[in-house]
């Protein structure tokens, strides 16, 4: 997959099946709409494109909100894309300017003019242009004015439920990974840097990796303890994590604490991959440190019997 970061770098071929959109956490839902794409270049014996920008929508147009949160950074997102055999992935800059664009100056400007697109693909809300006024019958109405068809793909079910990134956020924010995960396609993870802490753990007996993770909005799952997976220098190593204050140290901000089961290293500065499997307790005040380290033998075999089914 070529990666672009703006547009005019696009040369495009002849037969392009395009879609856009946000794309944030790569979900089920998108992927049902890539998987056209790509069906429908194939067929046309043409070439894949995935427009899409950076950074999100709503960090430019709502600059005043102070809970925007995204499910994955553009490198994460990038990889999650790559893995469906897409072509082409343009990153357009997202700024004030380019949301002041008209729909009818997109659909010409980008669709026709950049991208000489034959065929679109896209989701049964989508909205686009200056105030999100341009929707489906413009571009169904365009498209036979400019000579490219248009496809709208229905909303997407898991258990009868309908996938969008807003209920994949309510569900990490609950902490309901059972549900986060499948309605993603594969297991959350995020991408950080192990710091130096204050080396409670291993006085506890269980060295921890303290993680500062690589993007300021990158959603975390809700406070407590976790099954995980670490990706450490391509080998992979079970654990589990505790996110939230450390009350029973009187903690006044909320850390990252990774315990890697089998492992002794020093990884201070380095980069970690966490995949979050299953939550299976609270972040709860223990009265002494004696019952956290008799809770801590406990997490770790229900951690190590969740990553082990």
């Amino acid at each position: 997959m070529k990666v672009y970061r703006n547009i005019e770098s696009f040369k495009p071929n002849a037969n392009i099946v395009a879609t856009i959109g946000t794309f944030d956490g790569v979900h089920t839902g998108h992927h049902v709409i890539i998987s056209r794409v790509k069906q429908l270049s194939l067929e046309l014996h043409g070439e894949s494109v995935i427009i899409t920008f950076s950074p999100h929508p709503q960090l430019v147009l709502h600059p005043e909100e102070k809970n925007i949160s995204i499910l994955s950074t553009d490198e994460e997102k990038i990889t999650l894309l790559e893995q469906h055999g897409i072509d082409h992935l343009i990153i357009i800059p997202f700024t004030k300017e380019f949301a002041a664009i008209s729909y009818l100056d997109f659909i010409k400007g980008v669709l026709i003019d950049k991208l000489h697109v034959k065929k679109l693909v896209i989701g049964y809300d989508h909205h686009f242009g200056n105030n999100r006024e341009g929707e489906l019958k413009h571009l169904v109405d365009y498209g036979k004015q400019y000579h490219f068809e248009v496809e709208d793909i229905p909303a997407q079910k898991v258990d009868d439920i309908t996938v969008s990134s807003t209920k994949i956020r309510k569900a990490l924010m609950e902490g309901d990974m059972q549900a986060a995960n499948k309605f993603l396609g594969y297991q959350y993870f995020f991408k950080g840097k192990v710091v130096k802490g204050e080396g409670i753990g291993r006085t506890l007996g269980f060295p921890t990796a303290n993680i500062e993770i690589n993007h300021p909005i990158k959603l975390l799952p809700a406070h407590g303890v976790y099954a995980v997976l670490v990706d450490y220098k391509g080998g992979n190593y079970k654990g589990m994590m505790d996110i939230g204050m450390r009350p029973t140290f009187g903690g006044i901000r909320p850390v990252i604490e990774v315990n890697i089961f089998n492992f002794d290293e020093n990884i201070y500065y380095e980069s970690l991959t966490i995949t979050v499997v299953e939550r299976f307790r609270s972040d709860i005040k223990f009265p002494d440190v004696e019952l956290l380290k008799e809770q801590l033998l406990k997490d770790k075999i229900n951690a190590e019997r969740i990553l082990n089914k």
